[in-house]
């Protein structure tokens, strides 16, 4: 029997990475859900095995706010070889206060931004010609600011504010995306941005006293897991989207990123100073 091509999806238990993981497991993928709740994990892994028995779908521990998590997954895969063929970014988490991680940095930073990047990093040598890579962003990069080196430590500068702390991570990721794309475009591998709109997931269930009013105000616009993770899921999948790289996309279409993205003044200072954090990891 040929050998299946290998998939990676973080954040695979929760409602988009759930329907991302169907999504590629049906499409003949040997998928490995990286999962903070490992025991949610299987819970879906036996669902989809259920609507289908043949499906290669497998649950691995993962902490992105832990490099150590990070490269212990990593290393693991780099140690029984083979290609990842895809790899989706799909984690994230948008904390109501601050909480420092066991490495010293802001955990939606590192949740979001850096771990990923690492996880990227360790990986990127088990791919190759074909390989796709895709990051889940937000439209809320647009209000995104980079403060250095507050935006590692804190997420911003002045007092812990989610919304603003989570754009600027989705603003990093958005950057890495455009930086990395262009750093591996020779060696076939094609990196994009993803926006799935306002999802109805656990990251806008808020628990705080304006509740009412983000639900009266958003509901009109919060999309289903299913309909947030399509744009995602297409280009993981379909044969025109892996031609091309370095973009974002939204309901289903690549959108122009104008120059304050595309040559971000800030995008190589980014990617120096994350290179330096994540740096003892990668070798």
């Amino acid at each position: 029997m040929k050998a299946r091509k290998l998939a990676v999806i973080t954040g695979a238990d929760g409602g988009m990475g759930q329907e991302i993981t169907r999504a590629v497991a049906m499409a003949g993928y040997r998928v490995i859900m990286a999962c903070l709740r490992v025991e949610k994990g299987e819970e879906v892994r036996e669902a989809l095995l259920r609507e289908r028995g043949d499906l290669q779908v497998e649950v691995r521990s993962i902490d992105l706010a832990s490099f150590v998590s990070v490269s212990v997954f990593a290393d693991t895969l780099v140690a029984e070889g083979g290609q990842v063929s895809l790899l989706m970014n799909n984690a994230g988490t948008m904390e109501t206060a601050f909480h420092c991680t066991e490495d010293g940095y802001e955990r939606t930073v590192q949740v979001n931004y850096m771990g990923h990047y690492l996880l990227t990093r360790k990986l990127l040598p088990l791919m190759g010609e074909g390989s796709r890579i895709v990051n889940m962003v937000s439209c809320t990069y647009a209000i995104g600011k980079l403060d250095f080196p507050d935006f590692f430590y804190r997420g911003r500068k002045g007092a812990f504010w989610r919304i603003p702390v989570y754009s600027n991570t989705k603003l990093a990721l958005m950057l890495f995306t455009i930086d990395l794309a262009e750093r591996v475009r020779d060696k076939g591998i094609v990196v994009n941005a993803a926006d799935p709109g306002i999802v109805s997931t656990d990251i806008i269930t808020m628990h705080a006293w304006f509740d009412p009013l983000t639900d009266i105000f958003f509901r009109p616009f919060i999309r289903t897991p299913l309909q947030g993770a399509s744009t995602a899921i297409h280009l993981l999948l379909d044969e025109e989207a892996g031609k091309r790289t370095g973009t974002l996309n939204v309901s289903g279409h690549a959108k122009p990123l104008s120059d304050k993205y595309v040559r971000h003044p800030q995008m190589q200072e980014l990617w120096n100073r994350t290179e330096q954090i994540v740096n003892r990891w990668l070798f």
